[in-house]
């Protein structure tokens, strides 16, 4: 069993401040970081100590500079790095970091993120567990040409989405081929900005479906639990607005065909960690695998409602190595 006795949020706002939360709970000291743009944000001051990172980049920059995040925490002799979500949260870059300086990263592996949080690589995996995936194809090293007979033999619409990371970012959908290149160039700049990778993929857009998502939990001992399906169907420009659940609309035998697939996926890598996989429904009672968020989401808090656990400390407890 590892040793946590502090804990620092490499991120913003209200996530910060709810990671403080349950690590303080939990008996733990907390520490803050803050770009210059934030230095009288609320989570610099919900914290026992804040530190200002990225010198002179801008707002976005400083929360992805993962070498002024890890010298912080060395300096601040942090125990464990809880990267919230968005930024840095799936980047298998920094909690590779993490490890190599002794730092306890609160959430999946290196590996684990590389096979998930990039959707591409998620897809492979999702097949592998002989789940249903939506026709798509990777951009990258492919000629325009290649392109354009690809996603003519897939359909438009088509969607492009950015590899890493969520929140709609680097989301456009494409209706015809005189759209493809110009939103590929607009999706790829988007999520270079949140991501600090500009990966980009096509997939077929499927519309008149519902959106399911299914919260899993998994520990160090090859345990995986899920806590049942969000339905967060109610979007505006590819951003969730209301989530509830259960997904009413689901009979028994689908919920849990569903939650069976999201578990199958887990333990093909062997997950650690919060994570949610997500698939689209339709009206066949058809459901796809769409994408994996390796990491806490916005919406955590209404799988906690139901489930009537903290999945905060439940990520700081898998992290120490306890089991689920």
């Amino acid at each position: 069993m590892k040793k946590i006795n502090k804990i620092l949020a490499a991120n913003r706002s209200e996530i910060a401040i709810r990671i403080f939360r349950a690590a303080e709970e939990s008996g733990m000291r907390t520490a803050a970081v803050y770009s210059k743009e934030d230095r009288f944000a609320l989570h610099r001051f919900k914290t026992d100590e804040s530190y200002l990172i990225g010198g002179n980049k801008g707002p976005i920059q400083s929360y992805l500079d993962i070498e002024s995040i890890i010298k912080i925490a060395k300096d601040a002799n942090v125990d464990a790095i809880h990267p919230g979500y968005g930024f840095l949260s799936e980047s298998p870059e920094f909690a590779e970091e993490c490890i190599k300086n002794d730092i306890i990263f609160i959430g999946p592996t290196p590996q684990i993120l590389n096979k998930l949080g990039n959707k591409t690589e998620a897809i492979k995996v999702a097949k592998e567990a002989s789940i249903k995936t939506i026709p798509s194809v990777l951009i990258k090293d492919q000629k325009n040409e290649e392109l354009e007979k690809v996603v003519s033999k897939i359909g438009y619409p088509v969607m492009v989405k950015a590899s890493w990371g969520g929140g709609g970012r680097g989301m456009r959908v494409i209706n015809s081929a005189n759209d493809l290149f110009e939103q590929i160039k607009i999706a790829q700049s988007e999520s270079k900005k949140a991501f600090g990778k500009d990966d980009v993929f096509i997939e077929k857009f499927l519309e008149d479906v519902a959106h399911i998502e299914v919260q899993i939990l998994g520990d160090q001992h090859n345990n995986i639990i899920h806590l049942y399906e969000r339905d967060c169907s109610l979007q505006r420009r590819h951003q969730k607005i209301i989530e509830r659940a259960p997904a009413h609309f689901l009979n028994t035998d689908i919920r849990n065909r569903i939650c069976k697939a999201a578990i199958s996926i887990g333990k093909k890598v062997n997950y650690v960690g919060a994570g949610t996989v997500e698939f689209l429904y339709d009206e066949n009672n058809n459901f796809y695998f769409l994408e994996m968020n390796t990491r806490l989401q916005v919406e955590h808090p209404v799988s906690e409602m139901i489930s009537g656990l903290d999945l905060v400390q439940e990520q700081i407890k898998v992290a120490r190595g306890e089991k689920l």
